[in-house]
């Protein structure tokens, strides 16, 4: 599980290499008008709930950072990629069926329930590359090349070929 969610995660550092912070900070595209940083921001903020949460058990995926250098500059993005990254080396996949509470706001207030560790890591992953796929779309609007041809793609996705 640790090493597809850090290929994954690879391919956003792969991408921020590649642009300007100009290019990552841009918030012109309809109809959301966000920037390739503020998804990679909340991308990385979701892991590092997890990570703020883990010895306690008790994970807030409400509980963001919001770390505005990660989102408008391509150097602390990179560096926030790097540091979710190391606390992923830092698992041990014994500890994937252990039980966190994990709360979010799923619109109606906050709730809490139960899952394992594994299960908010994968939801996590799930979570950025459905969020690649939006990069993908202002990456196409700002005339900027993928970084790579899985980004922003599910593995069970259908392709053309």
């Amino acid at each position: 599980m640790i090493d597809a969610i850090e290929k994954n995660l690879q391919r956003g550092i792969k991408l921020l290499n590649n642009i300007s912070d100009e290019q990552y900070s841009d918030c012109s595209v309809p109809p959301y008008y966000s920037s390739i940083g503020n998804n990679m921001r909340h991308i990385l903020d979701v892991f590092s709930c997890i990570f703020k949460g883990i010895n306690e058990g008790n994970i807030d995926f409400s509980d963001r950072d919001r770390n505005e250098l990660a989102q408008v500059q391509t150097k602390f993005g990179i560096d926030y990629f790097n540091q979710i990254i190391n606390e992923l080396s830092n698992l041990d996949e014994k500890d994937f069926d252990r039980i966190v509470k994990v709360t979010d706001d799923l619109g109606t207030g906050k709730i809490t329930t139960n899952y394992t560790l594994g299960s908010a890591l994968v939801q996590a992953h799930s979570h950025t590359i459905h969020h690649y796929a939006s990069i993908g779309f202002i990456i196409d609007q700002l005339g900027i090349e993928l970084p790579d041809a899985d980004f922003g793609y599910n593995p069970t996705t259908p392709r053309k070929n």
